[in-house]
């Protein structure tokens, strides 16, 4: 086992828990979060904010290679840092949704932001979540466990987080939203959205957060023992 314990990957497409569920598994066992997600919205919100096209992959690949992305515990979560604003909020508004698959499909932006989540997780007491974490980032993570759930389910839980936001997106245009991020993310070239081998998969359909923190709570404790 590594210095502070294991490597943990969650993987899996947009809604379908990740987040909620690697950070309560953190918690449990003590270990880091790192939202790797939370890091490609952080470069998108960047290159927004100045004005950089989407498909301006040199101007894009520049804004991954000069910013510095941090995290800071809090009560609610996670706070989110880039060259030292906060962005927490701001990563999570819609225009950022929908043009993160692009930003992450840049190979320069992976490549940077990769090696910098192998260095977070290099010592272990990680609990990582994202699209290629088991496949790509952390092949040799001790637990991999893939996430999925129906799109129908998906859109109904980025629905209602949006309405405690105060964000008003019809139920049937957020569906439609998530199956094109699903199909970005599982075709683009660069470490798409895959299943690693040797990774757990939990269908999270019909599954209480509780339920599913349990499932994996079981899997970190027969790795330790």
């Amino acid at each position: 086992m590594r210095k502070n314990g294991l490597q943990v990957a969650i993987d899996g497409p947009a809604s379908a828990g990740k987040s909620t569920v690697a950070k309560l598994v953190a918690k449990q066992f003590n270990y880091v979060y790192c939202d790797t997600g939370a890091m490609y919205r952080a470069i998108t919100l960047k290159a927004l904010q100045a004005g950089v096209s989407l498909d301006n992959v040199d101007e894009i690949s520049k804004i991954v290679k000069s910013s510095k992305i941090t995290f800071a515990p809090s009560n609610d979560g996670q706070r989110v840092f880039i060259d030292g604003d906060e962005i927490t909020q701001e990563i999570r508004q819609e225009d950022v949704t929908n043009s993160v698959s692009a930003v992450a499909a840049i190979a320069d932006v992976r490549k940077e932001l990769s090696d910098q989540q192998k260095q977070i997780a290099l010592n272990g007491g990680i609990v990582m979540d994202g699209r290629d974490i088991g496949s790509t980032v952390l092949p040799d993570a001790e637990v991999k466990i893939f996430l999925v759930a129906s799109v129908e389910e998906r859109a109904q839980r980025r629905y209602k987080e949006n309405i405690q936001k105060g964000i008003n997106t019809p139920l049937d245009e957020l569906q439609l939203e998530i199956e094109a991020r699903d199909y970005k993310d599982s075709h683009r070239k660069i470490s798409p959205l895959t299943k690693a081998k040797d990774a757990i998969e939990i269908d999270t359909t019909s599954l209480s957060i509780e339920e599913v923190v349990s499932e994996i709570a079981k899997v970190v404790k027969n790795k330790l023992n």
